[in-house]
């Protein structure tokens, strides 16, 4: 009889010691590059911001293209810019590995003429394209956080990770976008930064994720739950973070259940989409919260197998290729309860994601 691989949270002492890590303190080097960025690695530093004008502003730096853990560096940007009452504007930049530079003291990834910098703090990304220009600066609110180590452990011998770091969980943005032959516009709003890698393709060892991140009032949300692969026994880890006013108030995964509701099969995808993920945090069986990301709106999507042309495109149809990416805008709330009543309510709009690797079950 077979023995089934498991996934686990790295949160032992001996995880920590080995990772060169500290419980509760981050310091700048994680934010710095952790891959060699070469053959059996990926990794990313990814922000999105919701502006003034209900603009949806995304920018990710790779080594290259998460799906291509086993290739050699390839760095690109992608851009997407979702503006109201107008078409959606997605960049794909790529360079050349000479053309990719990268800090392992800190935040500092340059690929061509374009930069991602900061300090778990205060960040500037400037994207160069010969059709758009951004400028961005990002200030954080929330001070940097990570579930435990960030480290997920995959295997009966731990022989894969996947890491994970919310280095700004919300902050302040200021935003300026130049599209050729327009007049640059300089907007305000609110933003996240995170910085994700590994060392094998994702689809090897997850199946799918729901993961979004709010501000909603004085609240501000980062959630996720992943779902394993079958080969690591289908595990599950949900990950939480609520702050008020800046301090964070509630990260204990063990007191987090998620609840999918109204279900959907997505006409691009072909993916089960829920409208509505909720995550009830119970300090008690009378207190706690329940977050809950309530969607409007599909603003990305779409197949992996169509991310790539040619013979490429042939091979991944042939290997059945069922990976898929969903982005979704719409309400995020946050209700407070205490001795069985809602005492507290807030809400505002949110951007969240459903990265799904693998085949539905």
């Amino acid at each position: 009889m077979s023995t089934v691989s498991l996934a686990r949270a790295a949160d032992r002492d001996d995880d920590y010691a080995r990772l060169g890590l500290k419980r509760g303190e981050i310091q700048p080097w994680e934010d710095g590059i952790r891959t060699s960025g070469g053959h059996n690695s990926f990794e990313w530093w990814y922000f999105d911001s919701h502006l003034e004008d209900g603009t949806k502003l995304v920018i990710t730096f790779y080594t290259k293209w998460l799906l291509d853990a086993k290739g050699p560096e390839a760095p690109l940007i992608t851009v997407d810019i979702d503006r109201p009452g107008q078409p959606e504007k997605d960049l794909m930049i790529h360079a050349k590995p000479g053309e990719f530079t990268a800090s392992k003291e800190k935040c500092d990834v340059q690929i061509k003429d374009s930069y991602f910098r900061g300090d778990l703090h205060t960040y500037q990304i400037r994207v160069v394209d010969e059709s758009v220009t951004v400028d961005v600066e990002l200030v954080g609110q929330v001070p940097p956080w990570r579930p435990g180590s960030g480290y997920k452990y995959f295997g009966e011998h731990d022989e894969h990770y996947f890491a994970w770091l919310p280095s700004v969980p919300q902050g302040k943005v200021t935003a300026t976008i130049a599209e050729k032959g327009s007049q640059p516009r300089t907007l305000t709003g609110i933003g996240y930064h995170d910085h994700n890698w590994g060392d094998v393709a994702m689809s090897k060892l997850m199946n799918h994720w729901y993961w979004g991140r709010a501000q909603a009032g004085t609240y501000s949300i980062v959630a996720t739950h992943i779902y394993a692969e079958k080969a690591y026994g289908q595990a599950e880890f949900t990950e939480f973070m609520l702050a008020k006013d800046g301090t964070i108030v509630a990260d204990d995964p063990s007191k987090v259940t998620l609840r999918l509701e109204d279900m959907f099969t997505d006409q691009t995808s072909h993916k089960p989409v829920a409208n509505r993920v909720v995550y009830d945090y119970k300090q008690d069986e009378q207190s706690g919260y329940r977050v809950t990301f309530q969607r409007a709106e599909t603003i990305l999507d779409y197949r992996f197998v169509d991310q790539v042309k040619g013979l490429k495109h042939i091979l991944a149809r042939v290997a059945n290729v069922d990976g898929a990416y969903v982005r979704f805008s719409g309400n995020v709330s946050v209700e407070r309860y205490a001795n069985g009543q809602t005492v507290e309510q807030a809400s505002d709009p949110g951007i969240w994601e459903l990265m799904y690797f693998g085949h539905v079950e």
